[in-house]
């Protein structure tokens, strides 16, 4: 059985991946509901984490519901909902241009800024079908004119026929080099995101575990955070490019089906 070499301490919540941890694409990676079921049943916190800022944590919910998931959009933390944390820490009360859509929209609202299409604080990108030549002019204005760019995330798009969203980094590569300036970015692998959602779960460093299949985001993220990471082989990343990277997560596991033996070990 896989066990971890320094035990998990009692206390102890989870920061969660989704897409290729507990589903790929409409359905249910094996052994995921149970997972979080135990978690629900033993009181374990747990909060799943998303670079992406289109969706509301509501519509999030209602998707995990729909494949089995028992969670409430309590249990949901976004790369909007940290990147409108953010920005109200730095400037209460402000103002940003949105290139994203009713997440991110809905973040900066409930954390007090304004939207505005004239002369913003902040020009705001996340994902979204809504871009359009008109608004990158708009937003180019902006930025030359002194708004500072933030990106809820700087993921690439897939890279695949077929997929036509070009990611939020390929927009912010674009504004990047339109306007000379560089984006500040909020989602994962940054430790502003996996700092409030770790705070949000009201937990210590050492009482924290990231579960993730993406090296570049997921364990990098929580690498540099100090928590422990787990890498699941069910997503992007596979075992035999672990030697790429100079970090390394603290345990690999095939499936997140696993981890319900791993936690009865402990």
């Amino acid at each position: 059985m896989t066990t971890l070499a320094d035990p998990i301490t009692k206390k102890m919540g989870f920061l969660l991946d989704m897409d290729g941890v507990i589903y790929i694409g409409k359905e249910s990676i094996p052994g995921g509901q149970e997972f979080i079921d135990y978690l629900v049943e033993n009181a374990i916190p747990f909060l799943f984490l998303t670079n992406n800022s289109r969706p509301t944590t509501q519509d999030i919910a209602h998707r995990l519901k729909k494949i089995g998931y028992n969670v409430t959009k309590n249990h949901i933390y976004t790369s909007a909902m940290a990147t409108a944390q953010f920005l109200a820490s730095q400037r209460p009360g402000g103002s940003a241009f949105v290139i994203g859509e009713g997440g991110l929209i809905q973040a900066l609202y409930d954390h007090g800024h304004a939207i505005d299409d004239t002369s913003p604080d902040y020009v705001v990108v996340g994902e979204g079908r809504t871009l359009t030549l008109e608004i990158v002019e708009k937003a180019i204005d902006m930025i030359i004119g002194g708004s500072k760019l933030i990106a809820t995330n700087l993921d690439p798009a897939p890279r695949i026929p077929g997929w036509t969203k070009p990611g939020t980094g390929a927009v912010i590569a674009m504004l990047e080099a339109a306007t000379g300036v560089k984006a500040f970015s909020v989602g994962k692998p940054s430790p502003i995101m996996m700092r409030y959602a770790r705070k949000e779960l009201g937990l210590q460093t050492s009482e924290t575990i990231m579960i993730g299949d993406t090296m570049e985001t997921d364990i990098l993220g929580g690498v540099s955070m100090g928590y422990k990471t787990i890498l699941t082989l069910t997503g992007s990343t596979k075992a035999e490019e672990l030697s790429h990277y100079p970090y390394r997560p603290y345990l690999v596991i095939n499936s997140i089906a696993d981890m319900i033996d791993i936690l009865k070990a402990q």
